[in-house]
C-alpha cells in the first residue's frame, strides 16, 4: 500500500515550536507516512534556532524574509512560491498551524492546487476580525479552506461546528505546544542561561510583540514595569526584546539601563522554556505562552483585551490585563503580595494538553488513510 504523503509548512518560530513534535512523530511513522517539510522563513533567525533544537532539516526553504516586509508582499510571495512546491511534492495532505500569514497563504495555495489541508490548532476565535490583526482572519479563512481540523480544546471544536465543519473531520488533540514544552524542559536542562540574574530576587518574565500593541500600548507596558520594579526591590524583570525594530525602539528608549531590568536578545526555545520555568510570573501578549506557562505552574498576565484562548481565563491560569498601566501595576502587585491569589493561578490545571497531541494527530491521519483517493470529506 502506498504511503500517505504529507507536507508540513512552517513559517515562524512559534509555528516551528508547535509543529516540531508533529514533524518528529510523522518521521517515526515512516513505514506508512512519507513526510516532507517546507519552511517559508517568514521568521529567519528565530525559526532556524528551533529547527536546530529539534534536529529538523527542511526539504524546501523558500527564504522569503525581507526587512520591513508588508502583509501584501509577504502573502503574495508565499502564495506563489508554494505553488512550485506543491507541484513537485504532490502531497496527499498539507499540514499548517495556527494563524500566521504563512498558514493563510500556504492553505490558499493548497486550495488552488486542490490539495486537502489539515489545520493544527484549529477553531480558535476572538470573533473580532481586527483583533488580533491579522491573525483572526488568517485562522478563520484557513478553517474555511481546511478539510481536517486538529482542535486543541472542546471549545475550539464547538467554534468549528458552529462555523459548519463536519464533526467527523474534527479531532480534539490538546495543543502540540505542550508536547514541545514538556520534552524540552525535561531533556534540555543543560541549556538554561542564568543571564546574570540574582537568584534571591523574584523574576518577572515579560514579552511583547503583537502589532496591536505597537506604539502607545507598549509604552504603557514599559511604564508599568518601571513602576513595579521601583516599588518592589525584591523583583527583577527579564525582557527578551523582539527583533522587530518598532518594538525595539520603544523598549530601549523606555527601559534600557534601568536597575533590575534585563533587556536581552530573543532566546532559543530551550533557554526560553527554562526561563519560564524559573520565573515567578509572566507578563505577555503571546498566545503560545498562555498555553505553555500553566504547565509549569506560572501565573500569566495577558497584555490583551481579548483572547482566542478563553479556556485559560476560565480555568484561572491567566488573567487579561490589557495595556492599561494601572491595571498592569495592580495585577502584578496582587500576585506579589497575595499568596492565596498566586497559588490559585499557579496551581490550576492546564486545559491545553498532556503532551500527546502530536501522536493523536498522526494516529488520525493513519487511521483515516488520508490521501486523495480515499478522501470523503474533501
Amino acid at each position: 500500500m502506498a504511503k500517505i504523503k504529507t507536507l508540513t509548512v512552517i513559517g515562524t518560530r512559534p509555528e516551528a515550536i508547535k509543529m516540531a513534535p508533529l514533524v518528529k512523530e510523522l518521521e517515526k511513522n515512516n513505514d506508512s507516512i512519507e513526510s516532507y517539510v517546507c519552511i517559508t522563513a517568514q521568521h529567519r533567525q528565530m525559526l532556524d534556532q528551533v529547527l536546530s533544537l529539534f534536529k529538523i532539516e527542511p526539504d524546501y526553504d523558500l527564504n522569503i524574509m525581507k526587512d520591513n516586509q508588508d502583509l501584501w508582499s509577504l502573502t503574495s510571495n508565499i502564495l506563489l512560491r508554494m505553488k512550485d512546491v506543491y507541484e513537485e511534492v504532490k502531497p496527499d495532505l498539507v499540514l499548517v498551524h495556527g494563524d500566521t500569514t504563512t498558514t493563510l497563504a500556504a492553505s490558499l495555495s493548497a486550495f488552488y492546487a486542490k490539495i486537502p489541508v489539515g489545520h493544527v490548532e484549529a477553531g480558535l476565535r476572538t470573533f473580532d476580525k481586527y483583533y488580533p490583526f491579522p491573525e483572526e482572519i488568517n485562522r478563520v479563512v484557513t478553517d474555511a479552506i481546511s478539510s481536517f481540523y486538529f482542535a486543541p480544546t472542546e471549545g475550539s471544536k464547538i467554534n468549528l461546528l458552529n462555523s459548519g465543519a463536519k464533526e467527523e473531520s474534527i479531532l480534539v488533540t490538546g495543543n502540540t505546544v505542550i508536547d514541545s514544552l514538556l520534552y524540552t524542559v525535561e531533556n534540555h536542562k543543560d541549556k538554561f542561561n542564568h543571564l546574570g540574574l540574582d537568584n534571591n530576587l523574584k523574576t518577572i518574565l515579560l514579552t511583547s510583540h503583537r502589532r496591536e500593541n505597537f506604539g502607545k500600548p507598549l509604552e504603557n507596558v514599559c511604564e508599568a514595569i518601571l513602576d513595579v520594579v521601583h516599588n518592589n526591590p525584591e523583583v527583577q524583570v527579564v525582557f527578551p526584546v523582539h527583533l522587530n525594530p518598532v518594538v525595539r525602539k520603544v523598549v530601549y528608549e523606555k527601559l534600557d539601563g534601568q536597575e533590575r531590568i534585563h533587556l536581552i536578545e530573543p532566546l532559543d526555545y530551550a533557554p526560553f522554556a527554562l526561563l519560564m520555568q524559573s520565573s515567578y510570573l509572566i507578563i505577555t501578549d503571546s498566545g503560545g505562552i498562555q498555553e505553555e506557562a500553566p504547565s509549569l505552574g506560572k501565573p500569566v498576565l495577558v497584555l490583551r483585551e481579548e483572547t482566542e484562548r478563553p479556556e485559560a481565563v476560565k480555568h484561572g491560569t491567566v488573567k487579561l490585563v490589557g495595556t492599561d498601566k494601572n491595571k498592569i501595576i495592580d495585577s502584578v502587585q496582587e500576585l506579589l503580595t497575595n499568596q492565596e491569589v498566586y497559588n490559585k493561578m499557579s496551581k490550576s490545571i492546564n486545559p491545553y494538553g498532556d503532551g500527546l497531541a502530536s501522536k493523536r494527530i498522526v494516529d488520525f491521519i493513519k487511521e483515516n488513510k488520508i490521501c486523495k483517493q480515499n478522501l470523503k470529506l474533501f
